[in-house]
């Protein structure tokens, strides 16, 4: 027969305990053992007065387990008042008797609790026919028990399922109230479960008892605490949830979803946006663009992107021109579009190269798609420039951009390059002041340099002197901006490059409140190539500089000469935006050349407004076709008083004659 295990070290502790029970009266009736099973005896046997009244399931087994106590304290209670060992050894036989009876109610009081045996099915006991009696089938005696639910009008959705929990054997000792099938589903559904036992925790349930009770995988199950509901529904360790979804996972594996996409992967740990919570999807058709659009807790902190991980989820490359990520605050744009926008052309219209009420103007567009403004003043005064690109980058063109827009606010331009081509020689018809040259360069600084000076005694309407200001009415002069083309070239000139540079630093510290802005452009602004820093910062502070095309290894150190944080430090822009043809490996299978690469990236670059710099291609001016719809018919000059001035300081004459006699003292 089996004896389970407890109930023989019980017999066991029993058998150990009697003799200790009889011996500690007789030699120590005032010990603390003597103490301790009084006080023993005492609780056990208000434990069982206590299980007799209450009457709640189980007060009989707490009985049971209660009586070996007081039965003790009885036998040592009885010993301590009887002389030595009583008559006939009494003490030693009531011990004994305990014992045995202790032993005798173990297995009683050991029975499993928590599980409801399965309906017992008892034949009637008979005696066994002879043969020569007919059979008689013996009838079936079944056991009433207690039903698991009481008649609760059940669905059969749920009666269902709770035959399928009861065939498990009631998994973590639960019973399945409710039964909820998912909508558009064949197999989901989510149940409800609380304790058999009321008023105990559910501790041992695991998703794997639930799937084996439904034939579904572990994974496809999800343990969920009970929340209280207005309808009086119970909540807490009592009660839980179980969502079994085999249909969603596997359309969330094979048809996910863009939230659940996204949940598994951008925003995991290692995900490209960690922690971040989708919020919605747009697709713009005109433009041919998608935005996702996602949120990333408080508590998270700064949004973090990886740029290579994000482009590999959204099956693209990282170098295409594709992929460009807004941050704003909390929040995350991801664009992905369907062609890079840098690509494309974006024709420069007059309308988009008139300044605004605030002076600014779209110099092209970001890769985002929003316009690049750039601006013709400042709340400082005249805005300089800083334009950077090497040798076929779009430098002319977006100096031709600049111009336009500063001629159309009626300002007066000055250009002197000391590099001069067709396009730079076309832009200088709608100057007022054209020329080649460090000479020429050095001769408009000298005048620039001039006019602050006489621009600052100049009486404005109201009869006093201001700092130049576009939307203040009475100023006696124009704008003045002055484009000065490779002018690194021009500041390392053996004769004239020192007070060129010198010149520079004085308008671009002084000019923009007398309305003189400088606009410098070439192919690098770093100090070791003859770049000043103050020149630089003065440049920075007070213009929208805009890079384009640079090489790959000099990305980095361009933008730390701006004063770019290391961590606003973009990456380089791909050779080419076009994508790559496919069929390579067959080319290479039948010994064909590659297609030649489509050098499309003039134009496109960064420009620094804020404290990132943002990529963006500019607007295209097609010089092939005349440029002069872009520019107003006439061209605006200098007051006849500053160019009086300037004459009577012998400053203002055609800068493109040799050196005069007396003009540059040795």
């Amino acid at each position: 027969m089996y004896l389970p295990r407890a109930v023989a070290l019980e017999r066991l502790a029993c058998t150990l305990a009697a003799p200790v029970i009889c011996a500690a009266p007789n030699h120590s009736p005032a010990g603390l053992t003597t103490a301790g099973i009084a006080v023993l005896g005492a609780a056990g046997l208000g434990n069982a007065v206590h299980a007799a009244r209450s009457r709640t399931p189980g007060s009989g087994q707490r009985i049971l387990r209660s009586l070996p106590f007081a039965l003790a304290a009885a036998v040592d209670v009885t010993a301590l008042w009887t002389p030595g060992w009583g008559p006939w050894n009494a003490d030693a036989l009531a011990a004994a008797g305990w014992a045995v009876a202790c032993g005798a109610l173990a297995p009683f009081s050991r029975t499993s609790r928590g599980h409801r045996s399965a309906p017992a099915v008892r034949p009637a006991l008979a005696a066994a026919p002879s043969a020569d009696e007919p059979y008689e089938e013996v009838p079936v005696v079944e056991e009433a028990l207690e039903p698991l639910h009481p008649e609760d009008g059940a669905p059969l959705y749920t009666r269902s399922a709770r035959e399928l929990w009861e065939r498990a054997g009631l998994p973590g000792g639960t019973l399945l109230v409710k039964a909820i099938p998912h909508p558009d589903t064949e197999h989901d559904l989510t149940i409800l479960l609380r304790s058999r036992e009321p008023g105990r925790p559910i501790g041992n349930l695991t998703p794997a008892a639930v799937a084996a009770a439904f034939v579904v995988m572990e994974q496809d199950v999800t343990l969920a605490p009970v929340e209280a509901q207005p309808d009086g529904r119970q909540s807490g360790p009592g009660w839980v949830q179980a969502h079994i979804t085999p249909d969603a996972n596997r359309r969330r594996t094979t048809e996910p979803t863009t939230e659940q996409w996204w949940a598994d992967r951008i925003s995991t740990d290692r995900g490209p946006i960690p922690g971040s919570v989708f919020v919605k999807k747009v697709r713009e058709d005109r433009r041919r663009v998608t935005h996702y659009i996602a949120q990333v807790p408080d508590e998270i902190g700064e949004p973090r992107v990886n740029l290579h991980t994000l482009a590999a989820a959204l099956k693209t490359k990282y170098d295409d021109g594709r992929l460009f990520v807004t941050i704003d605050a909390d929040h995350v744009l991801v664009s992905l579009w369907d062609t890079s926008p840098l690509a494309q052309e974006f024709p420069a219209t007059r309308e988009l190269l008139t300044p605004d009420a605030d002076g600014r103007w779209v110099t092209g567009y970001l890769g985002n798609g929003q316009p690049a403004r750039n601006r013709v003043y400042t709340d400082r005064g005249a805005a300089h420039g800083l334009f950077v690109a090497p040798s076929g980058g779009g430098k002319t063109q977006l100096m031709a951009l600049h111009v336009a827009a500063d001629a159309l606010f009626g300002g007066v331009v000055w250009l002197a390059t000391e590099a001069p081509d067709e396009k730079t020689a076309a832009l200088g018809e709608h100057t007022d002041r054209y020329g080649i040259g460090a000479l020429y360069m050095l001769r408009m600084l000298r005048a620039l340099n001039a006019l602050m000076e006489i621009r600052g005694q100049m009486l404005w309407d109201d009869g006093r002197l201001h700092d130049w200001d576009p939307k203040a009415p009475g100023c006696p002069y124009r704008m003045l901006s002055a484009y000065l083309d490779e002018f690194l070239s021009a500041a390392r000139h053996g004769t004239y490059g020192e007070e060129v540079m010198d010149l520079a630093e004085t308008v671009s510290v002084k000019g923009r409140k007398y309305g003189i802005g400088i606009k410098v452009a070439g192919q690098s602004i770093y100090v070791q190539d003859g770049f000043t820093q103050l020149l630089c910062e003065n440049l920075r502070e007070n213009c929208i500089p805009v890079i384009l095309k640079v090489a790959a290894k000099k990305v980095g150190d361009m933008f730390r000469a701006l004063g770019i944080a290391e961590d606003h430090i973009p990456a380089p822009l791909p050779r080419s935006f076009s994508p790559e043809e496919r069929g390579r490996i067959e080319r290479v299978m039948a010994g064909e050349p590659e297609p030649p690469a489509d050098s499309n990236t003039g134009g496109a670059g960064w420009i620094v407004e804020g404290k990132q710099p943002d990529v963006l291609r500019t607007l295209y001016m097609n010089f092939k076709t005349g440029i002069d719809h872009y520019f107003p018919d006439l061209v605006t000059s200098l007051t006849d008083h500053e160019i009086g001035e300037l004459e009577r300081r012998e400053l203002w004459f055609d800068w493109t004659e040799p050196p005069r006699p007396g003009e540059f003292p040795t």
